[in-house]
């Protein structure tokens, strides 16, 4: 089966990461020949028999046909297998798929309208990446904070929906370093297209000292803590602070201080408390040139100290 993946699969289809993706490989290329060869017979046949039975002129008959009871049962039993090969083998993939191995390393992974927050066991979050060492079992469990996403990862060949109010889950085992994409394939919104992910391979020692790095996060300066906050909630999908381009929602850059004119026609200020009510309850102030019910509100998932966090990053948007 290798020469098959490596003529067919290799050429057309995304690099293959794990096993199970080589497999998928192996099953895409068998139905691709088998179908070429079915359509080659059923085409040429046609073809030949349309040829060779041909009326020589406008008074000849038809030859009379008669019924080949071997021939009937023949292309109605070859794919007849090849339907149940097809199925087994199918069936086989799909069940290791499913079937979760023990002591894999959990990867919570909960996707947002336009993000994927990843969270492990040691507290470790990050946003629109998920970093796995090689060779390992690895169980994402999949969640939703508002509506359906879809965690695909063509390299891979794994796709599972992340639902709202449940979990869950899919698994792999990378066999090759290097960065690889992960797509939402389930349309949640203006922002579907850039909702879109890495998924990094390394090596073992890689990702033991990564993981370390990354738990110093806790003794960062408060503005710093808050600027990687503001990239993990995915909040820098909607708004700029490094200048003031527009996006989703109004640009941050600058702002603190300063004058925002509002939908109702009024004006507000600027400040500690303005943000804050414009990260809990982003409905009650409109900015001017803005649609309300947009910005989807984050009480409940920021604690005192995130929310502070994110509020000094702001400000420092200077």
């Amino acid at each position: 089966m290798f020469w098959m993946q490596y003529a067919f699969a290799s050429k057309f289809m995304p690099t293959a990461a794990t096993d199970q993706a080589s497999q998928v490989n192996n099953l895409y290329s068998f139905l691709l020949i088998s179908s070429f060869i079915a359509c080659v017979i059923l085409i040429g046949g046609m073809i030949y028999f349309a040829y060779k039975y041909k009326r020589q002129s406008l008074t000849a008959k038809s030859a009379y046909i008669t019924h080949n009871t071997f021939l009937e049962f023949l292309w109605s039993f070859i794919p007849l297998v090849i339907f149940l090969v097809v199925f087994g083998w199918g069936w086989h993939i799909y069940h290791q798929m499913r079937q979760f191995p023990k002591d894999a390393l959990e990867v919570h992974v909960t996707g947002k309208q336009w993000a994927w927050e990843a969270t492990y066991k040691s507290g470790v979050r990050t946003a629109n990446l998920v970093k796995v060492p090689i060779d390992t079992d690895v169980k994402i469990i999949l969640a939703s904070n508002d509506v359906i996403h879809s965690f695909y990862v063509p390299s891979f060949r794994i796709k599972q929906d992340a639902v709202p109010g449940r979990y869950t889950a899919v698994w792999f085992n990378a066999n090759k370093l290097g960065d690889f994409h992960i797509f939402c394939t389930e349309y949640c919104g203006t922002q579907h297209s850039g909702m879109i992910g890495k998924l990094q391979v390394v090596s073992r020692e890689e990702y033991d000292k990564w993981l370390e790095e990354e738990a110093k996060f806790s003794t960062l300066p408060i503005a710093q803590k808050g600027e990687k906050l503001f990239q993990i909630k995915a909040c820098s999908g909607c708004h700029s602070v490094a200048d003031a381009s527009v996006k989703v929602g109004p640009s941050l850059f600058k702002k603190f201080g300063a004058k925002e004119e509002l939908t109702s026609g009024d004006s507000t200020g600027v400040d500690e408390n303005y943000l804050r009510e414009s990260i809990l309850n982003p409905n009650a102030k409109i900015v001017k040139g803005f649609a309300s019910g947009v910005m989807p509100s984050f009480q409940g998932q920021l604690s005192e100290d995130e929310l502070s966090a994110i509020i000094e990053y702001i400000k420092s948007a200077k």
